[in-house]
């Protein structure tokens, strides 16, 4: 199993090598991580410079407060979000039209970095 600042570090190359990934979403995601591996990390979303980040640096559009280990496994594609969400293992702040699309965008760099 990979670290989370590791699967960050991954999609932040990801993310500078193709852009075009985000479907031309733009917004700020943070994920607000406890558990094994706590943490807060952010992606901002911005067409050619879209990153991904450790730490709280701009005001987030959607939050989501998850379990490290289930956010590993929401990555690898072992863990539907929706499912997440129903169960109470995520939890969602802020525009839930922007969640709805975060799962696209994960599966896309999990098939990259693959």
């Amino acid at each position: 199993m990979a670290e989370i600042k590791d699967i960050f570090r991954e999609i932040d190359a990801a993310l500078k090598e193709d852009p075009s990934r985000t479907k031309g979403v733009e917004a700020i995601y943070q994920f607000d991580l406890d558990g094994g591996e706590a943490g807060v990390y952010q992606l901002i979303l911005r067409g050619d410079d879209s990153y991904a980040v450790k730490g709280e640096k701009e005001k987030p559009d959607c939050t989501l407060k998850i379990a490290s280990e289930d956010f590993e496994k929401m990555v690898e594609g072992n863990l539907n979000g929706t499912q997440a969400f129903m169960s109470g293992r995520l939890k969602i702040k802020g525009n839930m039209g922007l969640a709805l699309k975060l799962q696209d965008i994960l599966s896309s760099y999990n098939s990259a970095t693959q």
